[in-house]
């Protein structure tokens, strides 16, 4: 079945994305409540609905296999989030569809950048986030792992 790619509208659609997160939590297998998650879970459609953000979800086989976020952090910038693949579809090109219709809806809503952290021992998401444009930055939040990776996509 095709991979389809949906903006979150619905409620069952925000918990589809909320279950992914939950999942990119523990694949990461550190704590980030540095970036207040749980919070963030109770609030995903205000923190990334319209008219300022969105949550993209990436479907296969009927299921929701991936996804990925953005809120605003300043005017003009957003802010990539979860970027998310589960693992048996991992290595499919998913992440980098969704990375491109995550680039092409922000700059639908007129963002100029975004921005991104990250850590090094996700090597295939670096190299996925620099091979669609991404470029390093100086630190713009806090992160409190010493192998944090700050980046940003200028949009033309």
């Amino acid at each position: 079945m095709p991979l389809v790619i949906e903006e979150a509208e619905r409620p069952e659609q925000f918990e589809a994305g909320a279950g992914l997160f939950k999942e990119y939590a523990a694949f990461l297998g550190f704590d980030l409540e540095f970036q207040n998650f749980s919070d963030e879970l109770e609030n995903l459609q205000s923190m990334y609905g319209p008219p300022h953000g969105f949550l993209l979800l990436a479907k296969m086989d009927n299921t929701y296999v991936g996804c990925v976020a953005l809120r605003p952090i300043a005017p003009g910038t957003g802010e990539m989030k979860r970027l998310y693949v589960l693992k048996p579809y991992q290595g499919k090109g998913i992440g980098k569809a969704l990375t491109e219709a995550f680039l092409a809806r922000a700059a639908g809503l007129a963002y100029r950048a975004v921005r991104l952290d990250s850590v090094a021992r996700l090597g295939s998401a670096l190299r996925l986030y620099k091979d669609c444009g991404f470029n390093e930055i100086a630190p713009y939040c806090f992160n409190p792992y010493p192998d944090a990776v700050f980046l940003e996509y200028r949009i033309s």
